[in-house]
């Protein structure tokens, strides 16, 4: 059984258009959050990674389905863990709710690269961190 992280959020005027409809962009935003806090959880920051390990957390690509809208000031919780692992990326699953209610489901797929862009090895003390995040599938 893996953990997860959870990262509640209110949907703000900002994030939606003129009829109070969520944009689909912002969902995202929200999971960009989302991950920014789980790293933030386990200890690290972006900053930190690139100050320690001179690496950089990037998206190489994001699968999303919309399957429902939020709106104005609706009270969103975006759940991620992570599905897989390689020894530069891993990808993690967000699914984002509303209520109980499916509203995002998005898979990222996730790259340690150093400043040059080049992937590069998960540092072993952030790997060992997230360990209790993966799913059962690590691939090497």
């Amino acid at each position: 059984m893996h953990e997860n992280f959870f990262h509640n959020l209110k949907v703000y005027y900002e994030d939606t258009d003129s009829g109070g409809v969520v944009y689909y962009a912002n969902y995202l935003k929200f999971m960009e959050r989302a991950r920014t806090e789980a790293l933030n959880s386990i200890g690290y920051s972006n900053k930190m990674i690139l100050g320690s390990f001179n690496s950089l957390i990037i998206v190489k690509s994001c699968n999303i389905e919309y399957k429902k809208s939020a709106y104005l000031e609706d009270t969103l919780t975006v759940r991620s863990f992570v599905k897989s692992i390689t020894k530069t990326s891993f990808f993690m699953n967000q699914i984002i709710t509303k209520n109980k209610d499916v509203i995002v489901e998005a898979q990222v797929h996730l790259v340690f690269i150093n400043k040059e862009g080049k992937p590069v090895k998960i540092p072993d003390e952030i790997y060992l961190k997230f360990k209790p995040y993966f799913c059962d599938t690590i691939k090497t």
